[in-house]
C-alpha cells in the first residue's frame, strides 16, 4: 500500500502563525454560533407552526450542531490567544532577566586581536 497523501490545507494551516489561525478561527466561530442559533430559532418556529416532526426535528439537530461547531471554534480562538499571551509574557521576563544579570556580571575585557601585542 502506498504511502496516504496529506490534505492540501494541513501544510497551510501548519505554516501559519498562532495569530493568523487566532484571527480566523475566532470570527469563523462566532458565525458559526450565530447561524445555529438562527436555525435554532427556525426549528422552533417551525414546531409551533405544527410542522411535521422530521421537518423541525432534524432543524433542530442541525443548529445543535451548529452552534456546538461554532463554540468549540471559538473556544479554539481563545487558545491561539493564550498561547500568545503566554509567549509574549514569557520574552518579556526573560529581557527582565537578561537585564537584571547584565548589572551584575563584570565587563569583559576585549582580548587582542591577532596583529595586535598583549
Amino acid at each position: 500500500m502506498g504511502k496516504l497523501t496529506k490534505p492540501p490545507g494541513q501544510l497551510l494551516v501548519k505554516r501559519m502563525s498562532t495569530r493568523t489561525k487566532g484571527l480566523l478561527v475566532a470570527p469563523l466561530g462566532l458565525l458559526l454560533f450565530s447561524v445555529g442559533l438562527w436555525v435554532f430559532s427556525e426549528a422552533a418556529a417551525a414546531k409551533h407552526a405544527s410542522a411535521p416532526f422530521r421537518q423541525w426535528f432534524l432543524w433542530g439537530s442541525y443548529s445543535l450542531i451548529l452552534i456546538n461547531a461554532g463554540l468549540l471554534l471559538f473556544g479554539q480562538a481563545v487558545r491561539y490567544r493564550a498561547q500568545l499571551d503566554y509567549r509574549r509574557f514569557v520574552r518579556r521576563e526573560l529581557k527582565k532577566r537578561d537585564r537584571e544579570w547584565a548589572r551584575f556580571r563584570p565587563k569583559r575585557k576585549a582580548s587582542p586581536g591577532k596583529g595586535e601585542a598583549k
